[in-house]
């Protein structure tokens, strides 16, 4: 589902957004390699929503769109079990 990935990718980076806003804001005052570690684990989030954000699901049905080639088509349905009248 596109919009339980857009959650879980926003939720992520909010994530991302707090931990720096804390790390230099609050933990900061009290211990600076807390700080730079919070920043280095808020480094890493990116990339990984990134990749949330971007996989497909079992949902996804990508593959079963028409390329457009009859003669393609018809040998990728036959590989699938469809079947479709031929013209």
């Amino acid at each position: 589902m596109y919009a339980r990935r857009r959650r879980w990718y926003f939720v992520m980076m909010g994530v991302c957004v707090v931990l720096f806003v804390l790390a230099w804001a609050v933990v900061r005052i009290w211990s600076v390699p807390a700080a730079v570690g919070m920043c280095l684990f808020a480094m890493v989030i990116p990339p990984v929503a990134a990749m949330v954000a971007n996989r497909r699901g079992p949902e996804d049905r990508w593959w079963d769109a028409p390329s457009g080639d009859p003669e393609s088509d018809d040998w990728w349905d036959e590989l699938d079990g469809k079947k479709r009248p031929r013209p």
